[in-house]
Parts: C-alpha cells; structure tokens; sequence
C-alpha cells in the first residue's frame, strides 16, 4: 500500500526586507525573501502578553513580474511546500536549511500598497496550466503594472 503524504505551507505576514532576483544560466528568475509572522499569547503566571516572531525564508521561481512588488513591509499570502538542503560552511561544517518553495504569491497590501502596484486580489501563481517559459532577464524593473491575468479572486484568499 503506497503512502501518502502532505506537504503544504500557507503563510500570511509582512516582508522584512525587498525582495532579490537572480537569474539562472538558462535565464530563469529565482526571487528570494523573508517573511515575518507573528504569534501572540498570554502568559499564564504573569498575565502579560507576549509577542513572538519567525522568519521564514521564500524562493519563488518564475516570479519576475511580481518580484519589484515585492518590497519591505508588504503584506503578503505564500502558499507552497517545505523544502529542506544541507551544505558546507566556510568552516567546512554541515549546515541545514529548511525554505519555502512558493507556487502562488499574493500581494495583500502594507507599504507597497498604493504604489500603483497590483491590487489587493492580483498575485502570481505557479499552478501547472499557467506555467510560462523562462523570459529573459530585465534590466530594470517595469513601470507599469504587470498584467495579472491568472483569474485569483478574493474566493481564492483562505480568510
């Protein structure tokens, strides 16, 4: 009997700082940023609230249209899988690293907002049949708004 398993992240918080966009050899954009959630909670002995956070750090591929969107302080939506790598140090010891890979990036706000970016309900996503080929790489980012044709409505938003 085969197994099944599921691998799902949904996260909701702010970007602590603007996003970075590579390019690999064969021109495919990677786009790297952290996201911020927070946690409250009252504390049971002292009766104080108590705030936690966590980062977590995202890689979206193909996601050049969204990435200049995607600065400090904007409200995002990332829905993908946990993908955990290992590596050398400088000092040759073994590092692990567990990131987000993102298939669907939403702007919900923040900062960025009323820059004439994408609206509330636009977003990029990854889902097999709104896959593209790899674009070349920009010199700048564009002026304009990305056309956002991918269909995500607010029934797509899980709140």
């Amino acid at each position: 009997m085969a197994s099944r398993s599921v691998n799902k992240v949904i996260l909701i918080g702010h970007l602590g700082r603007d996003a970075e966009t590579a390019y690999t050899a064969s021109q495919q954009s990677v786009t790297k940023f952290s996201v911020a959630t927070n946690r409250r909670w009252k504390d049971q002995q002292t009766g104080e609230w108590k705030e936690e956070t966590d980062w977590t750090r995202v890689t979206l591929w193909r996601g050049e249209n969204i990435a200049p969107y995607l600065t400090k302080g904007t409200q995002v939506y990332v829905e993908g899988r946990l993908q955990t790598r290992s590596y050398d140090d400088k000092d040759g010891k073994k590092v692990w690293a567990t990131d987000v890979i993102a298939e669907q990036v939403i702007l919900l706000g923040g900062r960025g907002q009323s820059g004439g970016g994408p609206s509330m309900d636009e977003g990029y996503s990854q889902e097999p049949a709104m896959k593209s080929a790899p674009r070349p790489r920009q010199q700048a980012p564009q002026q304009s708004a990305p056309a956002m044709d991918q269909g995500v409505g607010d029934d797509d938003v899980p709140f």
